[in-house]
């Protein structure tokens, strides 16, 4: 039996005279749970209401998680993703599920339109994606999915066929979208950066004609509050970048909107360690993996880098200057092991100061500055905290030597995701839940945390390319 079927399935017993009341099912298998219910047979959805389909980074969280109860789903979770590559070697931001409506979800396939207007990026013909695509975390799920099972991993052949379409991905990154020249990878739409509706895309797209509003019809706004959601406007701009793209071929070059962000590109440096250790699992011979990691993380000290905030900030590539916003996207980088300890240290006050707060005025990162002109609470990506980036952090404090602060924030994690519900996002003050509830990647990256072991001495980037042995 599948390990997360005994875990959702309540065995049966006898009827008797006195049946007390069940103990409430602990973390670990409402986690499970979760997964169960999300799985659609190839993969997981992030929530059945509000995103009915497969995201690309989504899966990469979701897989990490769901190796601890299955290795196989986990492995096939990864494996349905690369199965819509294209042939450029980008991985779609989301792959469609034919079976949900159309109205479901917008922008939806005929939005995009992927088989004919893709067609000279080599947009595959028998699955419907979107162009764009999503942060490269997949090399680091691909390993540490590989090292949950290695026997069955070997028997499936699953990372000799996961590494050449893995490859094709970096490279894609690397050769088409340096849109500044400078050795990093530019996002061209905000959706993009995974991070939608952050203030750091504010400035760059004030420069964006929003499509008609009459043109499109949203439907994330029939599965959570309007006022925690982007903006009419905002949608507005997301949809004409999205159309101008699609309407170009999805062909890559400077265009309205290009931003170099900190979080993308430490996310490709730390996926080319993991890519070099499968490359060596595998016997293969190619670039040098660990020598590009040093060079993306040297041009992102020298490009984002910005003293005075104390953290990376993005880019904006046609304006040819820094977005004087702080969004927990400029945290990540602390992820690296090459990073200068200066830095680093550098990094960690600035996440327990006043504008992030931690171990302070909150309990888990929010996603922008706390004395932000432009925070809100609850509004999507402009504050709340999510699971994705802490863990991300946790692991980056791990890496540092911040031992005492990681396991408090790992505790913080496990406390909110149980109280929350597996949010998909919470207020960083209070921890109320915002979003969807019962939310993918929450609730692996719960089960990931669970299954870690501090006490060990795994920490940061050796934890998240070795595994748990």
């Amino acid at each position: 039996m599948d390990r997360i079927a005994q875990l959702t399935t309540r065995p049966a017993g006898r009827e008797t005279a006195y049946d007390p009341a069940a103990a409430p099912p602990s973390l670990h298998v409402r986690a499970a749970q979760v997964l169960e219910g999300n799985w659609t047979g190839a993969s997981t959805v992030p929530s059945r209401g509000l995103y009915p389909h497969q995201w690309s980074w989504d899966s990469a969280f979701i897989a990490i998680g769901l190796r601890h109860l299955s290795p196989l789903r986990a492995q096939t979770e990864l494996e349905t993703l690369l199965a819509a590559q294209w042939a450029d070697g980008r991985i779609p931001h989301i792959v469609f599920n034919p079976s949900v409506p159309l109205d479901a979800y917008f922008p939806s396939p005929d939005f995009w339109r992927s088989s004919t207007a893709g067609r000279a990026a080599g947009a595959p013909r028998t699955v419907q994606t979107s162009g764009i695509v999503q942060p490269p975390v997949h090399a680091l799920a691909a390993w540490l999915v590989h090292l949950a099972d290695p026997g069955l991993s070997r028997a499936r052949g699953f990372l000799a066929r996961a590494y050449p379409r893995l490859a094709a991905w970096h490279d894609y990154l690397l050769h088409r979208r340096d849109l500044g020249g400078g050795g990093l990878v530019s996002v061209v739409h905000p959706w993009e950066q995974g991070m939608d509706n952050s203030p750091c895309w504010d400035r760059p797209l004030s420069r964006v004609a929003p499509a008609p509003a009459r043109s499109f019809r949203r439907a994330d706004l029939d599965h959570g509050a309007p006022e925690d959601r982007p903006t009419d406007l905002d949608y507005g701009r997301y949809v004409r970048l999205a159309a101008d793209y699609r309407d170009r071929g999805y062909a890559d070059g400077p265009g309205d909107f290009a931003v170099e962000d900190p979080a993308f590109n430490a996310l490709l440096a730390a996926s080319e360690h993991a890519l070099e250790r499968i490359a060596h699992e595998l016997g293969a011979r190619g670039p040098a993996r660990a020598a590009r990691a040093e060079r993306l993380t040297a041009a992102l000290v020298e490009r984002l880098w910005d003293p005075a905030a104390g953290m990376f900030l993005c880019r904006d590539v046609r304006a040819g200057e820094l977005i004087p916003e702080r969004g927990v996207s400029g945290l990540v980088p602390l992820l690296l092991p090459g990073l200068p300890g200066d830095l680093a240290a550098t990094l960690v006050r600035t996440m327990c100061g006043p504008h992030f707060g931690l171990g302070g005025t909150t309990r888990l990162v929010p996603s922008y500055d706390l004395l932000g002109d432009a925070f809100d609470p609850h509004r999507y990506w402009r504050g709340p905290a999510w699971f994705n980036t802490n863990w991300l952090l946790e692991r980056g404090l791990r890496l540092h030597g911040e031992r005492g602060r990681a396991d408090a924030l790992r505790k913080g994690m496990l406390h909110t995701a149980g109280a929350s519900g597996f949010a998909e996002y919470v207020d960083p003050y209070t921890a109320q839940a915002c979003g969807a509830t019962g939310f993918g990647w929450s609730a692996a990256l719960t089960l990931d945390l669970l299954h870690d072991r501090p006490a060990r001495g795994r920490n940061g980037l050796t934890a998240i390319t070795e595994g748990d042995r």
